[in-house]
């Protein structure tokens, strides 16, 4: 598991919270990547666009559409959050593919900080939208009278689950792809004659990989927009 170790990029073995590691390296590439696409790469504006251009307008408008699809059209102003939010993921994940690179995403540290931040963004609109109205949510107004603080206690706590399922699904899913090729890697290491048998699974795997980058990044994504949806519509 020490690939999933951060180290300091400047030496050293204390790791202190300003200290630059393997970590803000790879976050900062991403980052980087989503600058190069979102703002570089559109900048000429091509009636007729170019490649990159074209993935960029694909990825806006798949998102667009899936905030106001989920969410309603008056969510359309929390899209640049969604979208930078959904990018960075994206990116991030896929970056941890290259050899010798660094997955951030498989770090509870990072995928918490995101999680906290829908919470908190979350949370906050609701009861600015609604004030009071927001822990209507909580309240099951359709079911039997005697079953409503029960239930009213149950979503409170799923409600403060979120962050922490919300958080713990893309570690989870980005760290165990990494493992079994690394387990696999091992395996052909060890086989000699037969390392092909392992090569391929290690193929195959990564394969999924690819597509688990993208559909972790949408899962997430479109779980802020459900959140989204109850902050701005709690009574549905």
């Amino acid at each position: 598991m020490d690939q999933f170790i951060p180290k300091p990029l400047f030496g050293g073995d204390v790791i202190n919270w300003y200290t630059p590691t393997t970590v803000t390296l790879w976050m900062a590439l991403a980052v980087l990547c989503v600058i190069l696409l979102l703002v570089l790469g559109t900048r000429g504006r091509a009636i007729v666009p170019t490649r990159v251009q074209s993935i960029a307008e694909l990825a806006y408008g798949f998102v667009y559409k899936m905030v106001e699809d989920v969410a309603g059209k008056d969510a359309v102003k929390f899209f640049p959050y969604i979208m930078t939010l959904f990018m960075f993921i994206l990116f991030a994940n896929f970056l941890g593919l290259l050899p010798m690179s660094f997955a951030t995403t498989s770090h509870i540290a990072v995928t918490a900080v995101l999680a906290a931040l829908v919470f908190v963004t979350v949370t906050v609109v609701g009861f600015v939208k609604n004030g009071a109205g927001f822990l209507g949510l909580f309240w099951v107004s359709s079911a039997p009278l005697p079953l409503r603080p029960i239930l009213a206690i149950i979503e409170l706590i799923s409600y403060f689950v979120r962050p922490v399922s919300h958080s713990i699904r893309l570690a989870g899913n980005v760290m165990a792809g990494h493992a079994v090729i690394k387990v696999f890697a091992g395996f052909a290491g060890a086989l000699g004659l037969f390392s092909f048998i392992p090569i391929f699974a290690i193929t195959a795997v990564y394969a999924l990989e690819v597509l688990v980058a993208f559909i972790q990044a949408y899962v997430f994504t479109i779980l802020t927009c459900v959140y989204l949806k109850d902050a701005l519509h709690p009574s549905h």
